[in-house]
Order: structure tokens, then C-alpha cells, then sequence
């Protein structure tokens, strides 16, 4: 795999596997803390809409998908709070969706249709040199915020009443992290799809919890964990000749099974 560094795609894919490893470390750790992993799995699905619209209208898909993410994202939050809905009903609702604007989209999008198989499974050696720039922006983005506001961060994450009482700005952060969820979920699409996302969300987080509960470790460990994952997976899906971001998924659910089978909790 030596002569593959001379490809300027391949290097792209290891510095776009360590900046995915990153920035899903630090969102999918508050995602697990605050027992989102529902919601991200419907935004994830959501954004497939988004998808659809870029395709339809000519536009680049990735930010029309964060546009629908993130919309989604608030739009739960807005019916879930009213009261008459249900947040469970909400997200499915959302979910729905989503894929239902995609799949529409797509099929009315003149000449010929858009390859999804990158959008859907993953392909992480298309990741080009624009996407390594968002999603540099976004890690940087996401270390900056968490540097200052880590204590806040963490009081809500796992207890927002207690962060309440504290007069913590437990609504703002909630918007801000929910935004940043949008983000880290479509820039990460390249890597291993809509279909496999949320594990990259959730995985390394529960692999790490089996042996520690420090929000700290959990984002260094994570991070860890996904990019071996990721290199894993792309050498193996180079040997073998698979959907990289199938087998990055497939590895980290090895993982979790051997973590759990070893772990002293």
C-alpha cells in the first residue's frame, strides 16, 4: 500500500479519515451523554432531501443538505416542544422525510441520474481538497468551542436542569451543539454514507464508555478508535477490493464486541 502516498486522493482520504475522527469524537460524545443518537440518525436521513434538491437544481448537494440538516434539526426541536408531538414521532416524521424529497428530487433531476453510492455507502477516496477545508474549519471550529466552554458543554450534556440552575445558557448551547450535529453529519457523509453514519457517531463513544465515563477520555479515546477504524478499513477495502466506509463500520462493531467481552464494566 506503500505506492498509493503518491496519490494526491489518497492522501486525501487519510487526512479526511483524521478530521472526520476529530470533529465525530467531540459531537458523537455529547451525542451519546445527552441520548441523541435518535435525533442524529433522523438528521442524518434527512439531509438525503438536501442531497436531492443540489442535485435537482444544479447546485453543490453538500449544502443543500446542511441547509435541510439543519432546518431538521430545529424543526424536531420546535414540534417536540410543543407538546403535541412527541420527539420519538417527530424525528421519524422527519426521517421520512427527508428520504421521500431525496428519492423525488432525484427522479425528476433532467439527463442523467446522480451516482448516490458515494452519498449513501461511503466512499472516502472521493473526498476532494474543498472537503478537507470544511471539515478542517469545522475541527477547528469545534476544538476552539469546546476549549472554552467545556464545563458548560459537559453540565449539559448530562444534566441540563442542574446546568439550568447554574444559570448556564443551557437553550444557546443546545442550538449551537445541534448545529454543529448538522455539520459534522453532512461533511462526514463522504467517509461512510447516510446508511452507516450514525455509528460513526455512537461506536467509538460506546467502545471507550466500556472502560471509562470521563467526557474527556471519551472524546481522546474515540477519536483514537476512529481513525484506526478508518485506516482499517481503507487498507482492507483496498485489498479486497469493498465500500470503504462499510468496512470502517464493520471494524468498529468488531471492536465494540471485543471491548465488551474485555472490559472490567
Amino acid at each position: 500500500m506503500l505506492e498509493l502516498f503518491q496519490y494526491a486522493f489518497f492522501r486525501n482520504a487519510l487526512l479526511g479519515s483524521l478530521l472526520t475522527a476529530i470533529t465525530c469524537s467531540m459531537v458523537g460524545t455529547y451525542i451519546v451523554s445527552r441520548r441523541l443518537v435518535f435525533i442524529s440518525g433522523g438528521l442524518t436521513h434527512a439531509s438525503f432531501g438536501g442531497l436531492g434538491l443540489g442535485f435537482y437544481l444544479g447546485l453543490n448537494p453538500i449544502l443543500t443538505a446542511l441547509l435541510f440538516a439543519i432546518l431538521s434539526a430545529f424543526g424536531v426541536e420546535w414540534v417536540s416542544r410543543s407538546k403535541q408531538v412527541r420527539e420519538d414521532s417527530a424525528i421519524a416524521g422527519i426521517w421520512s422525510l427527508g428520504m421521500a424529497l431525496g428519492v423525488i428530487f432525484i427522479f425528476l433531476t433532467p439527463g442523467y441520474a446522480p451516482n448516490l453510492s458515494a452519498y449513501l455507502f461511503g466512499n472516502i477516496l472521493t473526498v476532494s481538497f474543498m472537503d478537507l477545508c470544511w471539515m478542517l474549519s469545522l475541527a477547528i471550529a469545534l476544538t476552539v468551542v469546546f476549549s472554552f466552554l467545556y464545563r458548560e458543554i459537559v453540565y449539559v450534556a448530562f444534566d441540563p436542569e442542574f446546568a439550568f440552575t447554574q444559570r448556564l445558557p443551557v437553550r444557546w448551547i443546545e442550538h449551537m451543539m445541534m448545529i454543529f450535529i448538522a455539520i459534522t453529519i453532512v461533511l462526514s457523509i463522504r467517509l461512510v454514507g447516510i446508511m452507516l453514519l450514525m455509528s460513526m457517531l455512537t461506536l467509538p463513544q460506546m467502545i471507550v464508555n466500556l472502560f471509562t465515563s470521563d467526557f474527556r477520555k471519551l472524546i481522546w479515546g474515540s477519536a483514537v478508535i476512529g481513525f484506526v477504524a478508518c485506516i482499517a478499513g481503507l487498507a482492507l477495502s483496498y485489498v479486497l477490493d469493498v465500500p470503504s466506509g462499510a468496512f470502517i463500520i464493520l471494524i468498529l462493531v468488531i471492536a465494540f464486541l471485543i471491548a465488551k467481552r474485555i472490559s472490567p464494566r
